[in-house]
């Protein structure tokens, strides 16, 4: 599939382009803002049975985690107590504690992974890729949501996918919307230019062009209100961002998903990066694909039911994200209150809180995005993910959450927070050391005592907490490796980063 083909050019005469509607009739749904401080017991009742089976396995996660920070910490404790716990001693022994506990954490899911991924990984849902295509009875409306982005490359990408849809036989199932926030004016001339070009080359009637005149609320204001007035059409939603592709195949089984399971209101896929062309790209291409599968599998494995939302390819139940997703208004000033930026994570909660299950599939290839060109643009990007992670702390309290989406919540927060206590963590050990070179230490404190007091630290064992950290840190990096040795070639990883053959 050919993401960025050449530009879309008129093939047939302009009337036959305007004969088709601009949108389609309106038939939208009630999408009221959820409290975050009243949920009725009741009101949320699962549609079917959810996480049914998984409550062993998340007690392999949480043991596994529990006893190789309790080790840990034993250790740490035996190398800072030897002439006794000074304040900055326990600082840095909570700190340790803490972050060995998040690195335990991610290392025994990402373990889980890869003896799945020895196997024949996790499927979700009995999702089967290499099943013959389902035959869909629902509608569903594709959502390509965009701010101010290349005109030319956003129809591009819609292109490949109405194409690769129309090829499962199946496209007249669906829908394809281009739901605009653009407010540079060129911009926006040039999307419907581009727009109309595309119309043109594939005579489709179920291209959809809508602009917003104001951009209330970002992505999720921007899907709200294609909720509220489309929604009632559509039985569920594919919601992408301006530089998501996927295949037909995967969109056809996500939605004969949705119709197999009832009880289900969100899939998430694993999406793959492609089409790296700076170093940093193809850098973050390459590790996204030898090591990304561990973490998706691995969370698939245990999360069952009550898994996550990452804001883009993925499929959602149209009622149940009309009925129990809109987001609520959060109290206080910004940066933390106001609307919330990083939606996602909380409208899988609020599903999850509605009674209805959310999946992540792992084993469905076709799901693909880019990554920004440039450090400086990740880190852009990154500065807005991490307010909105942080502005999760509002939600955390939220009456009637599951204690899973409580999880989500503090694993987004945490993912910020834990850079900052490493920093901390690091300068009060440098002022440990320190202190042993300039600060005289006090032998003998007031009190009685038969023995002075040493002020010393164990470094041999010291060495052995280090390399056990670190070996933790490095395993999932280690063992995506060893997936990936049972690949004929680092192309089915994206491309070496230093050599040719990147991914098409």
């Amino acid at each position: 599939m050919d993401a960025l083909a050449a530009p879309p050019t008129a093939g047939k005469p302009i009337c036959d382009v305007l004969r088709f509607p601009a949108l389609p009739p309106e038939a939208g749904l009630a999408m009221p803002r959820q409290s975050l401080h009243h949920w009725e017991v009741g009101a949320g009742e699962p549609v079917g049975r959810l996480g049914f089976g998984y409550g062993s396995r998340r007690v392999v996660i949480a043991g596994a985690t529990a006893v190789m920070t309790i080790v840990a910490a034993y250790e740490m404790y035996q190398v800072l107590a030897v002439g006794g716990l000074t304040l900055a001693e326990h600082i840095v022994l909570a700190l340790f504690v803490m972050l060995f506990a998040w690195l335990a954490f991610s290392t025994a899911s990402a373990f889980v992974g890869f003896l799945a991924l020895l196997g024949r990984g996790v499927q979700t849902l009995d999702i089967d890729p290499s099943a013959p295509l389902p035959n869909l009875s629902s509608r569903t409306a594709l959502l390509l949501p965009t701010y101010n982005e290349d005109a030319q490359r956003l129809m591009s990408r819609l292109q490949a996918i109405y194409e690769t849809v129309e090829a499962t036989g199946q496209s007249e199932r669906f829908d394809f919307f281009v739901l605009s926030d653009t407010t540079d004016p060129d911009i926006w001339i040039a999307e419907e230019i581009a727009f109309f070009a595309l119309r043109a080359q594939v005579g489709a009637a179920r291209l959809f062009y809508r602009r917003r005149t104001e951009n209330t609320e970002r992505k999720a204001g921007n899907i709200g209100e294609w909720v509220t007035r489309f929604g009632g059409r559509y039985a569920q939603m594919i919601v992408l961002d301006a530089d998501s592709l996927m295949t037909g195949d995967t969109v056809v089984r996500l939605a004969a998903a949705m119709e197999e399971h009832p009880h289900v209101g969100l899939i998430q896929t694993f999406p793959i990066i492609v089409n790296g062309t700076t170093l940093f790209q193809r850098l973050q291409q390459f590790a996204g694909r030898v090591y990304g599968p561990l973490i998706a599998h691995g969370i698939a494995w245990w999360h069952g039911g009550d898994s996550n939302y990452w804001g883009h390819n993925a499929i959602i139940r149209t009622e149940a994200f009309a009925a129990f997703a809109g987001l609520p208004q959060l109290d206080g000033r910004k940066p933390i209150g106001g609307h919330i930026l990083s939606h996602d994570f909380v409208e899988a909660a609020l599903i999850r809180r509605g009674g209805y299950a959310v999946h992540i599939a792992p084993m469905l290839s076709g799901s693909y995005e880019e990554m920004p060109p440039s450090l400086t643009d990740y880190a852009v990007r990154d500065r807005r993910w991490c307010q909105g992670n942080l502005q999760h702390l509002g939600v955390l309290s939220a009456r009637g959450l599951h204690w899973m989406s409580r999880l989500h919540l503090l694993t987004g927060i945490g993912s910020y927070i834990t850079a900052p206590l490493w920093f901390v963590f690091l300068i009060v050990g440098i002022l440990i050391s320190l202190q042993a070179q300039f600060i005289r230490p006090e032998y003998f404190p007031r009190g009685f005592t038969l023995f002075p007091q040493w002020p010393a630290q164990d470094p041999v064992r010291a060495a052995m907490v280090f390399a056990g950290t670190m070996s933790l840190l490095l395993m999932p990096k280690l063992l995506g490796y060893l997936v990936l040795l049972r690949r004929p070639s680092c192309e089915l990883s994206g491309g070496c980063p230093f050599g040719p053959g990147r991914e098409r």
